[in-house]
């Protein structure tokens, strides 16, 4: 089972636009967030001492429902699929009510130097999820 996380909060006043609710660029930073925490879930680091480096090259989302000020959501962040350079992390939003809310995608690429790089042994197989124990956060 490909590793995965789920985050619980609220809409937060910095993550709703004059409307009061969710300004859509603000759920690729909550995506990041995730998978930040994905990352540290797996005990990859998340500075670059190993050398590699993450640039996104690719999202897309779907709004299905509003998110709106203070509202309850969680967002669950799966990896999708491994290439052999990219990653490709699946994510959806669920409302208080735990019906769809957003649903999108997020592709990295693995660079060392500055070039493309297969994606580390290791990490492979954490995101995979042959080496780490599932969390939920």
């Amino acid at each position: 089972m490909p590793a995965s996380i789920e985050l619980k909060r609220r809409l937060r006043w910095a993550d709703a636009d004059a409307a009061g609710r969710l300004h859509f660029p603000r759920i690729f930073e909550i995506v990041e967030e995730a998978e930040s925490e994905l990352v540290r879930s797996i005990e990859w680091p998340m500075n670059r001492s190993l050398g590699y480096d993450f640039p996104r090259v690719h999202v897309e989302c779907q709004f299905l429902r509003v998110l709106a000020l203070d509202a309850k959501f969680r967002l669950r962040l799966t990896v999708g699929k491994l290439g052999r350079t990219s990653i490709r992390y699946d994510f959806q939003v669920y409302d208080a009510d735990d019906e769809p809310a957003i649903e999108g995608t997020m592709t990295v690429v693995v660079l060392q130097n500055g070039k493309p790089t297969e994606i580390p042994p290791t990490l492979r197989k954490a995101l995979e999820g042959e080496t780490i124990q599932h969390r939920q956060r």
